[in-house]
């Protein structure tokens, strides 16, 4: 019998996630050894060895994904971007130490743009490497967006957001996350996001009054619903004009369990916990995502090249930059 249109936006493709916290533990534990023994060059390694274990423990339909980065690239990466590093604070020092008032004006004024134009370039060259080495079923993820348009769009959000007091910051995640996004291709298939800037912009009004006048029992709720709304606009698009949507099913409940069990763990173990607070997070958020519409895994074929540049991968982790 003809499945229906209406049968196929019915079906599900279940996210998981396997990961177990004493597992993770052991690997951070040996990361945090080594890279401590090495005064921190053994970090791009360690970071590799993370992904690898949480891409692989992240499954769609029951298959993994692969994270297909080495800590060579990483290493590579890392010491290309503290070398950016220690030219933008040369220069900045350089300034300072002289006499001329003009000198070290124009050189703090040439630091603070240089760093803040850094960040979408580190953005989009994390993208690119991030997306180029995770597969699943042996097909690439791929990012195809423009330096051009990252840097356009972060500077315009971010001087919006300054000028409005912080209003547009709303619209500025959203815009970000579009132009992320919109970009990322899964072999022959691309990734939308359809968010709007005013329905956040109303989530996080609600979320911090509520939060306020409920003494902070409704800020779990704000998390959830925060994390709904970063989800739920995702759009699968395939060649033939089908979709599918991702769909978070994580409660409010859920995020209150989580934050009080992730925070008691953190607390009596002084720390040591921390990788069982990230597969916990892990699980709670795969496990309750679907893709609900009608993705064909069968008709995925391989588009992306290869892109091995891990210099703004690191650098983000220097920025303290994640994935919007």
């Amino acid at each position: 019998m003809t499945t229906t249109l209406l049968e196929k936006e019915k079906q599900t493709t279940h996210f998981s996630f396997t990961g177990k916290g004493s597992d993770y533990f052991a690997i951070e534990i040996v990361n945090f050894l080594l890279t401590v023994v090495t005064l921190g060059l053994y970090y791009p390694w360690a970071k590799a060895k993370s992904l690898q274990y949480l891409y692989r423990k992240t499954e769609l339909a029951g298959t993994p994904f692969v994270f297909h980065g080495t800590g060579k690239e990483m290493f590579i990466g890392f010491i290309k971007g503290v070398g950016i590093f220690i030219v933008l604070y040369g220069m900045l020092f350089f300034g300072l130490l002289t006499e001329t008032p003009f000198i070290m004006v124009l050189s703090y004024f040439a630091f603070l743009v240089a760093f803040l134009v850094l960040v979408p370039v580190a953005l989009h060259g994390m993208m690119r490497y991030r997306t180029s080495r995770t597969s699943w079923r042996g097909i690439h993820m791929g990012y195809r967006g423009e330096l051009s348009d990252m840097i356009t769009t972060y500077l315009v959000g971010f001087f919006l957001t300054i000028f409005t007091l912080g209003v547009y910051g709303s619209w500025f995640v959203v815009k970000l996350r579009k132009q992320m996004i919109d970009n990322v291709r899964f072999g022959n298939v691309s990734l939308r996001y359809v968010g709007d800037g005013a329905d956040l912009f109303l989530i996080n009004l609600k979320g911090y009054f509520f939060s306020i006048f409920t003494l902070g029992i409704y800020f779990f709720w704000y998390v959830k619903n925060v994390l709904h709304f970063y989800v739920n606009n995702i759009v699968v698009l395939q060649e033939d004009g089908t979709y599918s949507r991702l769909q978070c099913q994580v409660s409010g409940w859920d995020m209150l369990k989580l934050t009080v069990g992730n925070i008691f763990i953190i607390v009596f173990t002084l720390g040591l916990g921390i990788p069982l607070t990230t597969t916990r997070t892990m699980s709670l958020i795969m496990n309750n995502t679907v893709m609900s519409g009608d993705f064909d895994a069968d008709a995925l074929v391989q588009t992306e090249e290869a892109y091995d540049s891990a210099v703004y991968e690191s650098m983000t982790d220097m920025m303290d930059i994640g994935v919007v």
